[in-house]
């Protein structure tokens, strides 16, 4: 384990921005905190990283204490923040050498270093440009660069495809991992859902400032009541036989969104076998007929009682 968050309590005036909160991460996984804007993420990152004082609680990463003068300890974390935090008066590349300078004393390494990065997020052909003359996803990957250029074993990424186009989210959930492949740990923060989906190896889920489960995305979905979703719509169903698609095995609830009924079920190997059973003793003809798995929104939405929406 190479960060411990233990019941950590953040309080602004009486606003309570972290409740008890608790967090694992473990050497080598890509952790995501997932949760709605304003839960808390940013937050129990800045707390982590000491950048935050908190009221209560204990904080450990690499075994040690952190405080603001861990510096021995900063030196193997990267940080990049939600907001793009470089300077305007730099270019590209002086940007990216300013910040490896803050770890890396050696000038060959630094440059090797400063190279390696630019690489990495694919900027070479803008080395010599000012952030203002980058668009939004090219800042994002400048952002990215200047928080691993001096090769971190614990990236801190705080929601960092946000406001960001299709190629350049691709480009940096790419990017992410690769640096996991490369042997660094990976917290990443984000409210969309088919990210954390398609990165994570383990998942903390939290609301209000407080953890609310953690666990990889299959431990998740089988926490909840509802293993599958049938989606299915008839040319033509009495509103009597459609009441009776309630008594099908394993059904949880049924919900019409138009000419669609949405069917829940809870765990059963035959769901599908048995919806197709009823449709053909009650002689009924679909249009439409698919299954859905369910998804971490569903987990969201079982926990506390809301959906997490992008």
């Amino acid at each position: 384990m190479i960060v411990k968050v233990k019941n950590v309590v953040k309080r602004y005036s009486e606003k309570i921005a972290l409740d008890h909160f608790n967090m694992e991460v473990y050497e080598g996984e890509i952790l995501g905190l997932l949760g709605p804007n304003g839960c808390g993420k940013t937050t129990a990152i800045n707390c982590i990283l000491s950048l935050l004082s908190f009221d209560k609680g204990e904080i450990e990463v690499f075994g040690k204490k952190m405080t603001p003068n861990s510096y021995d300890i900063k030196r193997q974390i990267g940080l990049v923040p939600q907001e793009v935090s470089v300077f305007e008066n730099l270019t590209v590349r002086e940007n990216i050498d300013y910040f490896c300078g803050l770890y890396v004393d050696d000038k060959n390494v630094r440059k090797r270093y400063v190279d390696e990065a630019i690489e990495f997020v694919d900027l070479k052909d803008y080395v010599k440009f000012y952030p203002k003359k980058l668009s939004g996803g090219l800042k994002r990957r400048l952002n990215i660069a200047c928080g691993i250029v001096h090769k971190p074993k614990l990236i801190f990424m705080d929601e960092p495809t946000v406001a960001v186009d299709a190629q350049s989210r691709n480009f940096i959930l790419e990017g992410i991992k690769r640096l996991n492949g490369e042997s660094s740990t990976v917290v990443y923060t984000t409210h969309y859902l088919e990210e954390a989906e398609m990165l994570c190896s383990r998942i903390v889920i939290m609301d209000n400032g407080k953890d609310i489960v953690s666990g990889t995305t299959e431990e998740l979905k089988a926490m909840i009541t509802t293993s599958e979703k049938i989606v299915v719509s008839f040319v033509s169903i009495e509103d009597s036989v459609a009441s009776l698609m309630k008594g099908i095995p394993h059904v949880i609830d049924i919900e019409r969104n138009g000419e669609d009924f949405i069917i829940k079920f809870e765990n059963g190997i035959n769901n599908l076998s048995n919806l197709l059973s009823f449709i053909t003793e009650h002689n009924l003809t679909y249009t439409k007929l698919y299954s859905k798995l369910p998804t971490l929104n569903d987990v969201f939405l079982e926990l506390t009682g809301k959906e997490l929406r992008d």
